[in-house]
């Protein structure tokens, strides 16, 4: 809600804005260039405060600062009447300041210049004037001498101590020490009220003191003053001891006996009273209350709540603080005193008035010739201030009158406002509670249009974005604007344009045909001012592969792809951020970056995060991002909990690990027994990913220690801690051996033999099997054995009978089930009797059927497995052909009584041989009669070669042998071709050929054609396998394709590497004559002329290169072998140090060395003689 004073002065407002039809308002811009010639009436920018409190010992100072433009003159008012600064020596003003220095090294009081002051600020456009300032020096007087004589209360009375410190200015703080310096301890009891008064709610024995001192404490001087102190006597009823320092007050007063009292008010007095506060200030009300017990305090407000957010209660609830006040605040407020003998109330009427407050601070106003505005001036109070308007400090009625200004209200309207009437205007709002100022000058102001931005400007812009194309400009009055494109006004009516007030034209959406030069235009009365803008529209910029969320391994490398599309026009920064960190790339770092991608070798979990890739051009940017998961195994299953535990069972529950990122998919238990393979951990059964608790089916007489495996798609996780042990009970075997069987390793035994149990199949100690035997169709007891091996052998039984077998398991807790009775054999002998009359039947050139009768079954002597045939090729029907007299086997298997059979992949036109046998598992019968058949004439096969030998531009040469496997007698050759372009096929030619003909020239009608041929020999059965052959399509190919290239060969390869050898020793033998030189010898005495080759240079030094570089120095000699011997006498004779050598300018290498003797120098030459590169060299 609004006060009734404001709701005034809104409507106020509401008239004033009617009444001005039109105003504008023009925001001059801080442009250096503007401001420099921008007239402008004085502003106040800085002053001291309105209560100027100042410390006696320092310099008064009292600031007024003001702008304007001109720079604003200062003159000052006293108590209503002008200061002259310049009388008073003490008094000075700072230069381009209204500030005033006030010093009093040369004497006098600061009190002297206690007053009200005011500053005025004036240039040629009005005056600006300061709040007024009233000065006062602060005040820090001492207490008055006084003898304070010593108060006696009775135990439980009341009792003020009364503080009544000086007054000081500021008001000084007060508090209550002893003569130690130790504050009185304040408490529910006793307490300092507002006032600064001592309140005893009830006075103990314990209070009696002598030193109840009341100190002042003043800001400004920084000094405490302190007051006599006050002597406590408590008169008693009972002496005072120790035992009572331990007691509450409660329990201290039923001690003492000390009568109990209803509460009454110390402060205030009386049950009501009332409290002025101003608005936005604190507001503090107190009640102390005297009784015994002490009184607790509570407050209460009538009519309402007590604002929770601004109260807080202070010294044990005695004082209530409301910070801020504001006009809610006011009512009635109650404090209630109560203990267990009664209660009292006092009640406080609380006004909230209200200095005056801005609603509407009137503010600078720029207006250009002809134009309108207004100064508005609100502000509220309680009372409701009155608002007075000065003109350049002076009351407005006073000034000279003016057509184009109008006081309305609270306002001042200005109507076409002209040059020359600039000023500055004082708001004044006041009541009896203060008072409110404020300046704000009128500036009528007239300049051409200016530019204030840079010219030509290059403007680029996103394509399908706003273009923003700015020109800043001021002038006054406000110019008109126009743009224009490429000479042509643009029209604001299209809704693709808007013209900003500021002069800035926007496109919505920039389009590449929006490109080009655009033309700024502002003008007024008084002038024009123009500029150009280019518009350039860019393709924008996106990411056309975005990076995709990675799921991966550890150890595995990442790649995250980022492919951009961009105007090629703009340079582009590509980054790329982990978690809105930015990647640093290097060729150390795990982290590579590519063109359009990065990589992570070794992802670990430190890579895992967001990765973002963004795209940045200089103006627009995209970007896109990632995840990267690290897909681990499985973390161990942990707290392995057995429950519902029975003899054959026990219930197992986990508690899964993390999964890292992969579903569990399995669980893998494993048990441990300390019995049969105490340290091996072994699978025992397999669950789904989604299970903690599982049955496990357990075998008895086992000690099991469980443990679970979890498995995901990486891999197996570590195993669990082991559970505790649980033992199952024993029992009698579950099941039979399996694998039962018996068999003859000897005609006259059987070997029965079976698989053992299992270690978890044992059910109990001392395992053993009950092995029972008997022959099959004979009313026999059964014959028993118990063994602990896997098998037991009968002896002595007839050859290959039958057996019924049996097998038991037992254990120290019983038997086992019998296993199911299997029939076994004994052992086999060698068959007895062989087929007779063996013959064949219907002989083709392929296959025959063979014939013969079977044998007795009783003379197998085992187990029949098959007729045996076993035959071989006896020699070919083709005079001279030699074959291969390998003998072949082939079984007839269906029964013994089989009496008939077919031999198949026979040779065409072949004798052949053959005789059988009949076989058990373990031996063949002896063998039939040998039968002899011949196989029937058939086709050929292929002929053993087929070439094309030769080929020119007319004829191509064929040339074949004759086939491997004539199969019969070769009656001639048929030899069929035709062309073969691509996959056309020419018109098929047949040729038939003698049987001794093997080759045949073919003229070539075309000689360009690739032609494709098939021969085959034929017999009187008919033509045989065909050998297919293509002839080469160009003349540069090869003609056969057993033609040999003679780069295989290795004649040729020896031949190559030998002429290479040789090229390369002569490069050697050159290289060595060209260097030639590197030891000189020598004259045979230093002081033999120079021979004719040796020449001396211009600079005095010796130049040893010969001509011919080839020959050996003089003065030395060439031995047998072609090496070049030095001579005695050298220049290494009279050096110094070590080997002579020379550069490859002549100077010397090292200094002169001693001679060396001639063992040692021909020991030299011997092994340069013996290096490989002297032997090339004598070569030369």
């Amino acid at each position: 809600m609004w006060p009734q004073g404001q709701r005034a002065a809104l409507a106020v407002l509401s008239i004033v804005v009617l009444l001005w039809k039109k105003a504008a308002l023009i925001d001059v811009p801080l442009d250096p260039r503007i401001q420099q010639d921008l007239k402008q009436p004085p502003t106040i920018v800085k002053q001291s405060v309105k209560d100027y409190i100042v410390d006696p010992r320092d310099n008064i100072i009292i600031e007024c600062e003001a702008k304007g433009n001109p720079v604003p003159r200062f003159w000052w008012r006293r108590n209503g009447k002008f200061f002259n600064a310049e009388k008073d020596h003490r008094v000075s003003m700072r230069k381009r300041s209204g500030t005033l220095d006030i010093s009093f090294r040369s004497g006098g009081k600061p009190e002297e210049f206690e007053g009200e002051y005011q500053c005025f600020a004036l240039n040629d456009f009005g005056t600006a004037i300061s709040n007024k300032i009233l000065l006062r020096v602060s005040k820090s007087p001492l207490w008055p001498k006084e003898v304070l004589e010593p108060v006696v209360v009775s135990e439980g009375s009341p009792l003020v101590l009364p503080c009544n410190p000086p007054p000081g200015l500021p008001p000084p703080n007060t508090f209550w020490m002893d003569s130690n310096m130790a504050p009185i301890f304040q408490d529910m009891r006793v307490s300092m009220g507002l006032n600064g008064d001592l309140y005893f709610s009830n006075v103990l024995a314990k209070d009696a003191s002598t030193d109840y001192s009341c100190n002042a404490r003043f800001l400004f001087t920084h000094t405490i003053q302190q007051k006599n102190p006050f002597t406590l006597k408590v008169m008693t009823k009972e002496p005072y001891n120790d035992t009572h320092s331990s007691l509450n007050d409660t329990d201290l007063y039923e001690a003492r006996r000390i009568p109990e009292t209803a509460p009454s008010f110390l402060s205030p007095s009386g049950l009501q009273s009332s409290e002025m506060v101003l608005r936005g200030e604190e507001l503090l009300l107190e009640c102390i209350a005297a009784g015994v017990p002490t009184p607790g305090i509570k407050w209460f407000k009538k009519g309402g709540d007590l604002p929770e957010r601004k109260v807080k209660f202070e010294k044990f609830n005695k004082t209530l603080r409301i910070v801020s006040v504001s006009e809610e605040d006011s009512g009635e407020y109650v404090c209630m005193a109560s203990n267990k003998i009664g209660s009292i109330r006092h009640s406080i009427s609380v006004q909230v008035k209200a200095a005056p407050y801005w609603l509407h601070k009137p503010t600078n106003l720029v207006l250009a010739p002809g134009e309108n505005g207004q100064l508005v001036c609100l502000a509220s109070g309680n009372p409701k201030p009155s608002i007075e308007w000065l003109i350049n400090g002076e009351p407005i009625e006073s000034s000279l009158p003016n057509p184009s200004r109008e006081v309305v209200g609270d306002a001042i309207i200005f109507n076409s406002v002209q040059m020359g009437s600039s000023a500055v205007y004082q708001c004044n709002a006041s009541n009896e509670h203060g008072y409110l100022l404020a300046n704000a000058f009128v500036s009528i102001l007239d300049m051409a249009p200016r530019l204030l931005g840079p010219k030509n400007q290059l403007i680029k812009v996103i394509e399908n974005h706003p273009a923003f194309l700015d020109c800043p400009f001021f002038g006054s009055p406000y110019p008109d604007v126009r743009w224009f494109k490429n000479g042509i006004g643009i029209s604001l009516d299209n809704a693709r344009y808007r013209l900003h007030n500021n002069g800035t034209l926007e496109i919505k959406q920039a389009r590449l045909e929006d490109e080009g030069t655009y033309t700024f235009v502002a003008n007024n009365m008084l002038g024009k001012a123009e500029d150009q803008v280019r518009l350039e529209v860019k393709e924008r910029t996106r990411i056309i592969q975005t990076p995709e969320h990675l799921s991966i391994s550890r150890g595995s490398l990442a790649h995250f792809t980022c492919k951009v599309k961009h105007d090629s026009t703009l340079p582009i920064t590509v980054s790329w951020h982990k978690d809105d960190k930015l990647l640093h790339f290097g060729w150390m770092s795990k982290y590579k970056k590519f063109e359009d991608s990065i990589s992570i070798s070794n992802v670990n979990s430190d890579d895992v995060g967001t990765y973002t890739c963004t795209v940045t051009t200089e103006l627009d940017q995209d970007s896109a991002s990632a995840r990267l998961t690290l897909l681990d195994r499985p973390d161990p299953p942990q707290d392995l909990e057995l429950s519902d535990l029975s003899a054959r069972s026990v219930r197992l529950t986990w508690i899964p690990g993390n999964e890292n990122n992969s579903p569990v998919s399995e669980f893998l238990i494993q048990y441990k027994e300390d019995r049969w393979k105490p340290e091996e951990w072994q699978n025992l059964s397999s669950y789904a990913g989604n299970q903690n608790s599982v049955t496990l089916q357990l075998s008895p007489f086992v000690n099991y220690k469980f443990r679970v495996i979890a498995i995901n798609s990486v891999g197996p996780s570590q195993p669990s801690r082991p559970s505790t042990n649980y033992k199952t009970s024993g029992a009698p075997p579950d099941v039979a051996p399996s694998g039962l069987k018996g068999w003859g390793t000897k005609k006259n035994n059987m070997e029965i033999t079976w698989q053992p149990l299992l270690d978890t199949q044992r059910n109990g100690p001392e395992l053993r099997y009950v092995v029972s035997w008997r022959r099959k169709d004979h009313e026999e007891e059964w014959n028993t054995i118990t063994t602990t091996s896997t098998k037991h052998v009968v002896e002595n039984t007839e050859t290959y009978v039958p057996y019924e077998l049996k097998i038991q398991a037992v254990n120290d807790f019983g038997r086992g089930p019998e296993s199911n009775m299997v029939i076994g054999y004994s052992g086999e002998d060698k068959p007895s009797a062989a087929p007779a009359d063996l013959r064949v039947s219907k002989v083709n050139s392929t296959k025959v059927n063979v014939h013969w009768v079977p044998v007795d079954p009783s003379s197998i002597h085992g187990e029949f497995k098959e007729y045996r045939l076993h035959y071989w090729r006896e020699a070919s029907l083709v005079k001279g052909l030699k074959v291969s007299k390998e003998k072949k086997m082939k079984g007839f298997y269906s029964s013994e009584s089989q009496n008939t059979g077919i031999l198949t992949d026979l040779v065409p036109y072949s004798k052949y041989r053959m005789y059988m046998a009949v076989a058990n598992n373990k031996f063949e019968g002896p063998h039939s009669s040998t039968v002899e058949f011949e196989t029937k004439e058939g086709v050929p096969g292929a002929p053993k070669f087929f070439k094309i030998v030769q080929r020119n531009t007319e004829t191509m040469y064929l040339e074949w042998d004759k086939p491997l496997e004539p199969n019969g007698i070769v009656i001639g050759y048929t030899l069929k071709y035709h062309t073969v372009n691509g996959t056309q096929v020419g018109s098929q030619q047949i040729q038939s050929f003698f049987p001794n003909d093997t080759e045949y020239t073919i003229r070539l009608p075309d000689p360009f054609s690739r032609y494709k041929f098939y021969l085959s020999a034929r017999t009187q059965v008919g033509s045989g396998e065909v050998y297919a052959e293509e002839s080469p399509h160009f003349a540069n190919e090869a003609y056969s394709k057993d033609q040999v290239d003679i780069a295989t060969q290795g004649w040729f390869i020896g031949l190559m590497c030998a002429i290479a050898l040789l090229v390369l020793i002569l490069l050697i033998v050159c290289f060595i004559k060209r260097s030639r030189g590197g030891k000189y010898p020598v004259r045979d005495k230093k002081d033999l002329p120079l021979d004719p080759v040796d020449q001396k240079d211009q600079d005095g030094s010796f130049d040893y290169h010969s001509d011919e570089d080839n020959k050996p120095l003089q003065g030395s000699q060439t031995s047998l072998d072609g090496n070049v011997k030095e001579s005695d006498d050298s220049l290494v004779d009279y050096g110094e140090g070590g080997d002579g050598q020379f550069n490859e300018d002549g100077s010397f290498i090292g200094q002169y060395t001693v001679k060396k003797d001639k063992e040692e120098t021909e020991g030299n030459e011997s092994s340069e003689a013996t290096s490989p590169v002297n032997a090339i060299y004598s070569l030369a």
